[in-house]
């Protein structure tokens, strides 16, 4: 980026900062009537607020901007009135978690009035439009597991690196009892932030033991973005699902196993993973099952439906043996689930490959849910397939 072009960058932020900072708190206090504000809002008090039919309003005082919009995934034109108050109203949005963006005179930025989240390759707002009836991810009078940030050394990157932990209720009094662990997986321009966050993981399984549908477990949560000098470490190709082989097995399960109380043997571990991390999770997970009797392959574009042709994925030839010999996945498998979205461009590609599986004798669970690629259907599988493992 040249000097110019930089300079003009840093002014326009510093202008809208300047110009929004000082008059959010009144723009926020106004809350319309039959709306509630997002619970992903900083100020409670305040919009983005959500209608009953789930349109959005949407609400910045940006007095010296010419042009302001919100960027949902669909760009909305917001309209300014006398005293440089912007607003829009959205058509009515799909439950689950959205990312945005206020787009000022072509720049984009964070909301000031939204919590910040780590999901498509920088931090940006986000809203969470609640879905009728679902409640299995809110915070509820439960005893409550407790997750923990944690760095470790990699050897494989060289680099010193984050991880979320999950203990479970109890964790810290019983102190002679030990634990099942999942290992999951986040997606593309994600990190550790992501189940931890977004995904609501600790929520999940409080909501869950406290119910007595899941097994107490610890859940490892860790960086799956691994790189190596001189490996391309991206995409799905056999060098950067050797990356992140090496990465979970000579760092992450030797740092977990050595500092939290794990039950050993594959039989108390699981891998799961949602879109890249489901790849990570198929490759890494159906090619060790000596290691892991539970895999979780959530969303994953390995199978088709995101730019390849959907009939060019080969099971065979990825897990050898997994269509010519399935009886040895069965033996070894205590559970191997796949989920998707049902708007997700994935979901056709993922059902042939299932009624493939499932044609040649593999055992395999299956479960898609409303929603496109995004956390609320990850959030659901997660649910439904954390009451599948450890029985």
């Amino acid at each position: 980026m040249d000097f110019l072009k930089k300079n003009i960058l840093c002014k326009s932020a510093f202008s809208f900062v300047a110009i929004v900072g000082f008059t959010l708190n009144s723009i926020n206090a106004q809350v319309p009537e039959n709306t509630k504000p997002a619970p992903t809002n900083i100020n409670q008090n305040g919009c983005p607020c959500i209608f009953s039919d789930n349109r959005v309003l949407f609400k910045v005082n940006a007095p010296e901007a010419k042009q302001v919009q919100v960027d949902l995934g669909q760009l909305y034109d917001m309209e300014k009135d006398s005293e440089g108050n912007w607003t829009v109203i959205t058509k009515p949005q799909d439950p689950g978690f959205h990312y945005y963006s206020l787009v000022i005179d072509g720049f984009k930025f964070a909301d000031p009035a939204s919590e910040s989240f780590f999901g498509t390759g920088r931090m940006a707002s986000a809203i969470d439009i609640p879905e009728e009836g679902v409640d299995f991810y809110n915070i509820k009078d439960v005893p409550h597991g407790e997750i923990r940030s944690r760095v470790y050394y990699s050897k494989t990157t060289g680099t010193w690196r984050n991880i979320n932990i999950y203990t479970p209720p109890g964790y810290d009094e019983n102190t002679n009892k030990d634990y099942p662990i999942l290992y999951i997986q986040h997606g593309g321009g994600e990190d550790e932030r992501g189940w931890a966050v977004q995904g609501k993981t600790n929520f999940i399984l409080d909501n869950l033991i406290a119910e007595g549908k899941a097994t107490p477990m610890i859940v490892a949560i860790p960086n799956g973005n691994a790189t190596k000098p001189g490996v391309n470490a991206r995409g799905y190709n056999d060098e950067a699902m050797a990356v992140f082989k090496e990465e979970l097995f000579e760092n992450i399960i030797p740092f977990v196993e050595k500092n939290y109380r794990v039950k050993p043997g594959s039989e108390n571990r699981a891998l799961s993973g949602l879109s890249m991390g489901g790849g990570q999770s198929f490759f890494t997970g159906l090619r060790n099952t000596d290691m892991f009797d539970y895999v979780g392959v959530f969303s994953t574009g390995l199978f088709g439906g995101i730019g390849r042709a959907n009939n060019s994925f080969d099971a065979e030839l990825v897990i050898p043996g997994i269509l010519t010999n399935p009886q040895k996945f069965n033996d070894n498998l205590k559970v191997f689930y796949i989920s998707v979205g049902e708007q997700d461009n994935r979901i056709e590609a993922t059902k042939t490959l299932v009624e493939t599986f499932k044609t040649k004798g593999l055992n395999v669970e299956f479960n898609s849910f409303p929603g496109d690629h995004e956390w609320q259907v990850w959030r659901k599988s997660l649910h439904d397939f954390a009451q599948k493992i450890f029985k």
